[in-house]
């Protein structure tokens, strides 16, 4: 019995699509790794205009101070200075 992989499509595409905004923290947190970089398209199948647009949109969340620019996890690794 042999199974297919179903073509992952693009999150932000589609008819009922969600809206990339820099306002909602919660979708934006999804596409930020766990030191706090942002989730190459390869990875999240985010369209390459749409990746662009998420992008800007967690850089002006950042700047705003909504998201961090940094993750820091004090354990087993170097403590900050």
């Amino acid at each position: 019995m042999s199974f297919f992989r179903r073509k992952k499509t693009c999150p932000f595409s589609g008819p009922d699509a969600q809206i990339i905004d820099w306002k909602d923290t919660k979708t934006l947190s999804r596409y930020i790794s766990e030191k706090g970089k942002i989730v190459p398209r390869r990875i999240s199948y985010v369209s390459h205009k749409k990746q662009r647009e998420l992008a800007t949109a967690i850089k002006r969340a950042r700047f705003m101070g909504l998201l961090p620019y940094v993750n820091i996890e004090v354990e087993g690794g170097r403590k900050p200075r």
